[in-house]
């Protein structure tokens, strides 16, 4: 069990060797323990806050600079100073050595944002706004944190939620005047209060696949039949020499993964082991991981040699179709000055092609358009919160309670009847932001966080 009461210490910049790095302490004993060790021109517990100071860190270990934050402040609500350090390995395990020696402890992964929530300095959608600002993998997704961060979905729930409350309170009332017939909610205007309610939680819940490519990346899987010219195709895109190309079939036989930045998306692109029967027992697993790799991808990109027919990999991409109708195909139609004609095959409905030429790069810049299109599609919809699992399951969950408050009203059921379903969404609302928690969740929150945040 973590002790909120101790003071705690840990590296908030990333581990190696650096031109500088923070160590970061927080506690009600933060002031007093620093200042043993700082050694300035004045004492750090009389620092006002946000100051910061300069001098010397315990026996001469480094120059340093204290800053200080005092409670309630703060990042985390508690007293805090932020030591900056010259940021040599050595050098931060002396200061933690000696802070942890006067008195401090280590601090747990996500301790210090953890204090922040139960200071009520920020909320759980701002504390999960936090990880995904440190771990987006796009623009547009640490741009969409950020703005969470700043509190705009708290905003959102926190209205519905005042705006349930509110009906609940009025509710209540009509069942004190029950036998009078007094109706104090219009029933009208909150059906559509609740529509309007469902409707937004609807579109958030199903946002939250489009959220995962912000926070995560685009996945797209490079697939075909053997000397196809994936791995060519993989190397251009890009832009070096990254898988091993051979005119031997079957020559990647486990997938390569390697990520390109695409107009402020981050790709992850998957070289995979060409799909075709065998009975080669190490490639027929490369085929079982490919299969594994299209379910997981945003896209899929079936490379075609258009040398043997623009209609050469219809089995295939019938097959994949088939066995994975919600992954996005294209196809990419390579060696595509080696098909005998210049027009692509129209039959394949509304499936792309793009015809390349991947060992002279011609057509690359195109499909790597057309792949951040294709990224900028699936997120368009996403403008200030990021839903991550936990926040849609809430959310439908939520959305159920809606439409069964929503069909009472209609039925022009009575008031007690309505407020069971009130109650419950105001509950999950609770859930959502955190005003309701329990120690296994804060315990699944935080996994996501490193140490020193």
């Amino acid at each position: 069990m973590i002790d909120q009461r101790e003071t705690i210490c840990a590296l908030a910049t990333p581990p190696g060797t650096a031109g500088l790095a923070v160590v970061r302490v927080s506690g009600a004993e933060a002031l007093s323990i620093c200042g043993r060790l700082f050694k300035g021109r004045g004492a750090l517990s009389d620092a006002a806050a946000h100051t910061i100071h300069y001098g010397w860190w315990g026996d001469g270990i480094d120059s340093v600079t204290a800053s200080v934050f005092r409670a309630p402040h703060s990042y985390t609500g508690e007293d805090v100073v932020e030591i900056g350090c010259h940021g040599g390995p050595f050098v931060v395990d002396q200061i933690i050595d000696s802070l942890t020696s006067a008195g401090a402890r280590v601090a747990e992964a996500g301790e210090f944002t953890r204090r922040a929530f139960l200071n009520s300095k920020l909320d759980l959608t701002q504390v999960e706004a936090v990880a995904d600002v440190i771990h987006a993998q796009t623009r547009a997704g640490a741009q969409t944190a950020a703005r969470q961060l700043a509190g705009g979905f708290t905003r959102r729930l926190s209205e519905l939620r005042q705006t349930l409350l509110t009906a609940l309170g009025y509710l209540e009332v009509e069942l004190d005047f029950s036998e009078e017939g007094y109706e104090f909610v219009s029933r009208p205007a909150f059906l559509e209060t609740l529509r309007q309610a469902t409707v937004d939680a609807t579109r958030l819940a199903a946002s939250a696949q489009s959220a995962h490519i912000l926070r995560s990346g685009f996945y797209c899987a490079v697939v075909g039949y053997p000397n196809a010219g994936k791995s060519s195709l993989f190397n251009a895109l890009l832009g070096r020499p990254r898988a091993i190309v051979s005119h031997i079939a079957g020559t990647t036989r486990d997938y390569l993964e390697e990520s390109l930045v695409e107009d402020g998306y981050t790709i992850h692109l998957y070289d995979t082991a060409g799909l075709r029967s065998t009975e080669d027992t190490i490639e027929l697993l490369g085929i079982q991981v490919t299969s594994s790799l299209i379910e997981q991808s945003n896209l899929v990109l079936v490379v075609n040699d258009a040398s043997l027919g623009f209609r050469h990999s219809d089995a295939l991409i019938a097959d994949i179709q088939s066995r994975y109708p919600t992954v996005p195909i294209a196809v990419v139609q390579n060696k595509s000055d080696l098909s005998g004609t210049g027009v692509l095959a129209s039959e394949l409905g509304n499936i792309a092609q793009i015809p390349t030429i991947a060992l002279s790069e011609q057509g690359v810049s195109e499909l790597r358009a057309y792949i951040a299109a294709i990224c900028r599609e699936s997120t368009a919809a996403i403008h200030d919160v990021l839903i991550n699992q936990r926040q849609a399951h809430l959310l439908r969950v939520l959305i159920g309670h809606l439409e069964g408050a929503s069909g009472a009203l209609a039925r022009e059921e009575s008031p007690d009847l309505i407020a069971i379903d009130l109650r419950s969404a105001v509950r999950v609302l609770g859930e959502i932001t955190g005003e309701t928690w329990n120690p296994d969740l804060l315990d699944t929150v935080f996994s996501r966080f490193c140490i020193g945040k």
